[in-house]
């Protein structure tokens, strides 16, 4: 069985390509591959996040070329982070005031 990328690992591809998985979904992932601090102005302006991050995508015909390197532990976690959506619950009665 060939490796299946998760969350927070380290992977390398193809030749110059390797960094951190920061998001997965079943249809492709996004490799974090550089991470730019923003000027303090940009952050004013936007401070929603400290850094732009320059992001890869690789889908899933793809993860075959994928080398795992390691993994990392974060202060976040992830299952905020997961697409699946099987255990959400909707408030009561929330789709009468979307339409």
């Amino acid at each position: 069985m060939s490796y299946i990328p998760k969350l927070n690992d380290y992977v390398k591809w193809k030749k110059n390509v390797e960094g951190w998985v920061y998001f997965k979904d079943s249809s492709y992932i996004t490799i974090e591959v550089r991470v730019i601090p923003k000027e303090e102005q940009s952050y004013k302006d936007c401070g929603l996040h400290r850094n732009d991050r320059v992001l890869v995508i690789c889908y899933p015909e793809d993860w075959h070329e994928l080398s795992y390197v390691k993994s990392r532990k974060t202060k976040t976690s992830t299952k905020y982070f997961t697409s699946d959506l099987s255990t959400y619950k909707s408030q009561k009665d929330r789709d009468s005031d979307l339409y």
